[in-house]
């Protein structure tokens, strides 16, 4: 919507920072919970290893070719590292397992950030009150997903001692909240919108906010792999397609 041109290996260095980061959660919470080795949980897990290592090798042939942006990089890769803090098997980190609200707010806040302040960092335009308003409208609708895979992980991270939006606040109260993100993320998107003189940009905000509360709406009840890692997932790529077939 800003409609900066960023270069490729951007695209590609988000790609691969994507898959890096994901795999290695994954194998970290793997090897946290799990009471197993590294080799047993490496061997047990070999397919994440291979991926994880591609992911590397994607970001470091990347990286030399967007060294300006290293300094907001940095920071992304801080707030993912304060993300896996929970998962280290070190007692002392074990306190961060009591996070409570902090882990649903910080996944969202790095998704935005790496989805937004990034880009925007390789080409600045508008004013800072514009960048934080759809930065605002971004978090909102990560924070909408968020809760999706919190609401489905509760029971697992009670069982885990790890806590989250849907673990400390009842699911009534959840869907509540829900509604409330809802209205501020369409409330928040329609001026902004309109202020960048993109009118056209109003139907996929409706449209992606009203398929995010549908499939929150089915996440109620239980789903398998596919409605989370293809549906929920993908709806970050369902609101670029969208915003992008409207401005064409």
């Amino acid at each position: 919507m800003l409609h900066i041109k960023l270069p490729v290996h951007l695209y590609i260095f988000i790609f691969f920072s994507t898959l890096c980061s994901y795999n290695f959660y994954w194998l970290l919470s793997a090897y946290a919970f799990s009471g197993q080795s590294v080799s047993i949980v490496v061997k047990r897990h070999w397919s994440n290893v291979i991926i994880f290592g591609i992911a590397v090798a994607g970001l470091i042939i990347s990286l030399p070719h967007i060294t300006s942006l290293l300094p907001v990089i940095g920071v992304g890769l801080i707030l993912t590292l304060l993300y896996t803090i929970p998962l280290l098997p070190f007692k002392i980190f074990h306190i961060a397992r009591r996070a409570g609200l902090l882990k649903t707010f910080l996944l969202a806040l790095t998704w935005t950030f790496v989805t937004v302040y990034i880009p925007y960092k390789q080409a600045p335009t508008g004013n800072l009150t514009t960048l934080a308003m759809l930065f605002a409208n971004r978090f909102l609708f990560m924070l909408m997903l968020c809760i999706i895979f919190d609401a489905r992980d509760t029971n697992v991270d009670k069982i885990r001692g790890l806590q989250s939006l849907t673990t400390l606040i009842k699911p009534g109260t959840v869907q509540y909240i829900m509604v409330v993100i809802f209205a501020a993320y369409i409330v928040n998107g329609i001026p902004l919108r309109i202020y960048y003189d993109e009118p056209m940009q109003v139907i996929p905000l409706l449209i992606t906010g009203i398929v995010t509360a549908m499939v929150y709406f089915f996440s109620l009840k239980k789903q398998g792999y596919f409605f989370y890692y293809f549906l929920v997932d993908g709806l970050m790529l369902f609101s670029a397609l969208a915003t992008y077939v409207a401005s064409i």
